[in-house]
């Protein structure tokens, strides 16, 4: 009796192993120099994150088309051209002072290539609250010695370069720190940008002003003890884009799979410095340079009110 012949069932596409790691960014966002005394070290600039955030798109569920956001006045609900469209800042509660696109072009800082590191501060001093984004620095140009002389006579002394830079025409308070075989731009928030936490009902600090027991730090410090491991970011993951991921994948390899038109989207990306100049030989004249002006230290705050806005007259 003959048996009948089945088409052989395709396997399931299989999904890249380093699908669920971030791919080293290998396109820097800009080339420059790390400055501090008369050294130069010049260095690009690449980043350090991968954003994890799920992207949810709105979509049309009649034809699968985009749906973007319309500019809508809040008040009256009707959309509105970007011909009618002013800028402002509220000036006090319900009163605003209106900005032309001239005022804040000029206001913006002057766009340079360098990471200006004006004073070197110890790693301890830094309030984790403080920290908000790393950037990767790599050396370029010959700056490899350099590079490499400052990210270890950092180590050595545990301090970290307080510098200020611009990225994408916007000024950022930053640390330069190392990081293993790198140099890490760590932008900071601005003083004043850290609320303070003198409002807040906060118990009192030390054990015993606490009303702690001292049994009870005790069966508080085994516990930490026996929960303590070593330190490994793979074991920390976003357990809802896991679980939305592979909802996706399931839903994908079952041909639940709608087509949707692309809609470009270019992103410009901060010029390339010019004349960036190699000042590797500048090294040994500014260490033995005892007039060259030492950098004024300028710690940073531990708390920060909000600033107050002045009335008008």
């Amino acid at each position: 009796m003959a048996t009948k012949k089945t088409a052989a069932t395709p396997p399931p596409p299989k999904r890249d192993p380093n699908a669920g790691k971030a791919p080293t960014s290998t396109r820097s966002l800009w080339k420059g120099a790390i400055s501090f005394g008369l050294v130069h070290v010049p260095i690009a600039l690449y980043s350090a994150t991968d954003e994890s955030d799920l992207s949810f798109k709105m979509l049309d569920r009649r034809s699968m088309d985009p749906v973007g956001y319309k500019r809508i006045n809040k008040k009256s609900g009707k959309e509105v051209t970007m011909a009618d469209i002013v800028k402002g800042i509220e000036w006090e509660d319900g009163r605003f002072v209106l900005l032309s696109p001239e005022e804040i072009e000029k206001a913006y800082p002057k766009t340079t290539q360098t990471i200006e590191i004006e004073a070197f501060v110890p790693i301890d001093d830094i309030p984790f609250v403080y920290l908000e984004k790393p950037y990767y620095t790599a050396p370029v140009n010959r700056g490899a010695k350099v590079y490499a002389l400052l990210r270890e006579a950092l180590a050595a002394s545990r301090k970290v370069g307080v510098a200020k830079v611009v990225i994408a025409n916007k000024q950022h308070l930053a640390i330069l720190m190392p990081c293993g075989p790198a140099l890490v731009l760590n932008l900071l928030r601005w003083g004043g940008e850290i609320r303070s936490w003198e409002a807040l009902q906060l118990p009192p600090q030390g054990a015993e002003a606490a009303g702690i027991k001292p049994a009870e730090m005790a069966m508080a410090q085994q516990l930490i003890d026996e929960m303590s491991a070593t330190w490994s970011a793979d074991q920390f993951r976003d357990s809802f884009q896991a679980e939305v991921m592979k909802l996706v994948e399931s839903k994908a390899l079952a041909g639940h799979v709608e087509q949707v038109e692309k809609v470009d989207a270019s992103s410009a990306l901060a010029p390339n410095s010019t004349n960036v100049v190699d000042l590797t030989e500048l090294l040994q004249r500014s260490l033995s340079n005892k007039s060259a002006p030492r950098p004024k230290a300028q710690p940073v705050a531990q708390k920060a009110a909000r600033p107050s806005r002045r009335r008008a007259a």
